[in-house]
């Protein structure tokens, strides 16, 4: 059994409402207007409120290399990731009392939006005393479903070691990705859409001393299933350029979820003797409002099971594999009854799905 104790966030400097992005949207692609013009409603209709990011308006209309995103992502990542990591580890809301670094056993760390080697995991661990000897799994590439895959990946491994504990860390800073350049419809879709997110979960395996820190209702985590579709490779993804990363962000999403993303459910449902109903919350990772859409049309459920997603989309936008654990931090902090049950849903690259099953404690 894996137990989640804790969840923390690094809030990005810079708050920007969608309608200010919007503008800034059109004026750097003034010169194709009428192109861009028709795809100007996404906008409006993404059930997107406000974003936060790391770098302020002006940085969008400046010309930026590869280098020097990736270097200011090195920067701005390590800060927000302590901020994250402090905020997991010493907050009142979740824990009785503070968990020290010096008690974690292993790291992974999750990104897709930047590249460090060493990883970033490394980096934070000279900021903060943790362990020589802790454990170290940096999982690059995942996009969007990489938060529930780390949980994922993390649970196997305290399966395994019970008397120990792990720090999930997701950063993603999707605005050092943008392309000024790119007048791709992707491109525009995700400027309406990404936003940055920084996000820290602290889990234990059932033998450890650290449960003991836990405060009110605690997800444990049961079972794990992934699911990826062949020859999807073009569905979501980065196109690696000289000047950085060219979002990948195809139509067919929200059919995917209709199609593949039901299958994947099924089987998950008969796997482990559910059905919907026996499913209180569904902490999904947002992606957009089409994908919740979709994920509800699937399901036959009422959307309040989803409402923390898509709160968080509305508050936060899509910050790539961050978002999850955003959601999942939400609903930890409602009074939630024992017993009840929770999936973790996320997409992406590959075309994958992950999903995860849970059952509250108190």
């Amino acid at each position: 059994m894996t137990y989640i104790c804790s969840a923390g966030v690094g809030i990005p400097k810079y708050h920007m409402e969608q309608a200010e992005v919007k503008q800034i949207v059109q004026k750097i692609f003034n010169q194709s207007k009428r192109h861009v013009s028709r795809l100007l409603p996404v906008f409006d209709n993404a059930q997107v409120d406000e974003r936060q990011f790391v770098v302020p308006p002006n940085w969008f209309l400046e010309e930026h290399s590869f280098k020097e995103r990736n270097e200011l992502f090195i920067k701005l990542a390590k800060s927000y990731i302590i901020e994250a990591m402090d905020d997991c580890l010493d907050n009142s809301a979740f824990l009785t009392e503070s968990v020290a670094y010096e008690d974690i056993d292993m790291i992974i760390f999750v990104s897709s939006t930047g590249i460090a080697t060493p990883s970033l995991d490394v980096h934070v661990m000279n900021e903060r005393p943790f362990r020589q000897d802790v454990k170290r799994m940096p999982l690059w590439g995942l996009g969007c479903a990489g938060g529930a895959i780390g949980l994922a990946r993390v649970h196997d491994w305290l399966t395994a070691n019970p008397d120990k504990s792990a720090l999930i860390i997701c950063c993603e800073l999707c605005s050092l990705t943008f392309q000024k350049g790119d007048i791709k419809k992707s491109n525009i879709i995700g400027s309406a859409l990404f936003g940055d997110g920084i996000s820290a979960v602290l889990a234990v395996g059932e033998k450890s001393t650290l449960i003991q820190n836990k405060k009110g209702p605690i997800p444990r985590l049961l079972h794990s299933h992934s699911y990826t579709k062949k020859n999807s490779i073009s569905v979501m993804g980065w196109d690696i350029t000289d000047s950085g990363f060219e979002v990948i962000f195809s139509k067919s999403i929200p059919a995917l979820v209709e199609t593949f993303w039901r299958e994947h459910l099924e089987k998950f449902f008969r796997e482990y003797h559910l059905s919907p109903e026996n499913i209180d919350h569904f902490i999904a990772h947002p992606g957009g409002k089409k994908v919740i859409d979709a994920m509800g049309n699937v399901l036959q459920v009422d959307l309040n099971k989803f409402k923390h997603s898509i709160g968080i989309l509305r508050r936060h936008g899509n910050m790539s594999s961050g978002t999850v654990l955003y959601v999942l931090r939400e609903w930890m902090q409602e009074p939630i009854q024992e017993n009840t049950k929770s999936i973790i849903s996320a997409l992406g690259p590959g075309f994958s799905s992950e999903l995860l099953l849970m059952e509250w404690i108190t």
